[in-house]
């Protein structure tokens, strides 16, 4: 499917966001570089992007490169340059740093945007690519050309900032690898969640709290091998008196989580949606302080703040719920089909 229905879908989210931040994830969007990550960057200057690129062919071998394909419309201005790369580690620098590609990509992610002045990766997976400007979400997809690419699963965000600056590289989706993050709240633990996880070699440099949430995604999923569901159960952790009551198998499990990981609990409201390789997973907080509902028909799932967004994309749904405060919605592809 394009981008078009995404697109469609946050003009009834409209009054949702003011224009300060705006931002899509495709997945599946580039089958014929599969194999290779994609690398979105910004640029404050050719410059940056001479002194960037300069680094990426020490350790990377660049197969691709090439300005992002955009179209010139009046709502979106002062872009920066947006570039891309399709790369893939040096085997010889895989071997001499004992990592295996995916770790060594996040550290050149992270490497870029705190010691790089004027370069921001803002995407970096396999066939999957993140677009984001400051606007409004329905004229960041006509500025990106979203209808012309094609992908198995989409996500798309309209931004109201209110404790942090609206810039391009604090739009949503956040992205590190292929997980997506899209959040709809705010992060009061922001500062404890920070520093546990910037322990692990990761840098929050992008000037919002939502960028937090990917790295711990991340670091929980790909670095301690831990489930979808086990990662709900760590950020939107049940509380003791919940946890009480479950069978003791299950008591066992969530208290190891709620003690190993405490500093990764998310606390405020929040809603979130995450995107990965295959599927997605929408979460609310356990109090359930910001809106989600979820829309289904025959092999198709929705997921949006509002069910107008939904209805847009789909009218005739068979079926529409809003899931429970801290409550995991995880959807995935059949094998093969993406």
């Amino acid at each position: 499917m394009t981008g078009e229905k995404i697109m469609q879908s946050m003009i009834p989210m409209h009054e949702r966001s003011n224009g300060l931040g705006g931002g899509f994830a495709g997945y599946g969007i580039y089958p014929e570089y599969r194999d290779f990550f994609a690398l979105h960057i910004f640029f404050n200057s050719e410059s940056s992007r001479t002194e960037c690129e300069t680094y990426l062919r020490t350790t990377l071998e660049i197969v691709r490169s090439e300005t992002i394909p955009t179209r010139t419309i009046p709502e979106i201005t002062d872009e920066p340059l947006i570039w891309r790369y399709f790369v893939t580690p040096l085997r010889s620098v895989l071997s001499s740093m004992q990592v295996d590609e995916r770790e060594f990509m996040s550290r050149v992610v992270m490497r870029i945007n705190t010691v790089y002045k004027g370069a921001y990766v803002f995407s970096s997976g396999k066939n999957m690519g993140v677009f984001k400007a400051v606007g409004y979400p329905e004229d960041v997809g006509r500025f990106y050309r979203l209808d012309e690419y094609e992908g198995y699963c989409w996500t798309a965000h309209g931004r109201y900032p209110t404790n942090t600056p609206g810039w391009w590289g604090g739009a949503h989706p956040f992205a590190l690898l292929d997980y997506t993050i899209v959040h709809n709240g705010e992060i009061s633990s922001y500062d404890a969640n920070r520093r546990y996880i910037e322990m692990f070699g990761y840098k929050c440099t992008l000037q919002t709290d939502t960028e937090v949430i990917t790295y711990i995604a991340d670091y929980l999923l790909r670095k301690q091998g831990l489930t979808l569901e086990e990662l709900a159960n760590v950020i939107a952790a049940p509380f003791w008196s919940t946890i009480s009551r479950r069978d003791a198998d299950e008591q066992q499990r969530l208290r190891y989580l709620r003690t190993v990981f405490s500093s990764l609990l998310v606390t405020g409201p929040f809603s979130i949606v995450l995107g990965f390789e295959g599927g997605l997973m929408a979460l609310n907080d356990r109090l359930k302080l910001r809106s989600m509902v979820v829309g289904e028909k025959e092999d198709m799932v929705y997921i949006a703040s509002e069910e107008s967004a939904i209805r847009v994309m789909e009218p005739e749904l068979e079926r529409i719920y809003a899931p429970a405060g801290g409550e995991p919605v995880i959807v995935k592809v059949k094998e093969g089909a993406y």
